[in-house]
């Protein structure tokens, strides 16, 4: 790897930052500055979207999931169904009037 102190000439700044704004560079120089610059935001953003599809498959797999749950404990139920035939018994058993 490359040592982070120069060696050789004390004088000269090790990768020295430099306001591309401010400072009087040549159109090749700006052109490189460009292309580094892409290919970095290029790494990251591979990486960004590697983690966008992981969070999304894990977000789409919890909502199936409770989705799925809420299905299965409805198709459960047997509530509905209780009331239903107490309903019919009671209006069995009721006495007849000339209102009903």
């Amino acid at each position: 790897m490359a040592d982070r102190k120069p060696t050789a000439d004390p004088e000269v700044p090790f990768a020295k930052r430099i306001d591309p704004k401010s400072e009087d560079l040549t159109r090749d120089e700006l052109y490189f500055i460009r292309q580094v610059e892409l290919a970095q935001w290029k790494k990251k953003s591979q990486k960004l979207r590697g983690r966008n599809i992981a969070t999304g498959l894990a977000i789409g797999a919890i909502v199936m999931g409770i989705y799925g749950y809420t299905f299965y404990s409805v198709s459960q139920e047997k509530i509905m169904d209780e009331l239903d035939d107490q309903a019919k018994v009671a209006r069995m058993g009721a006495s007849k009037t000339g209102a009903n």
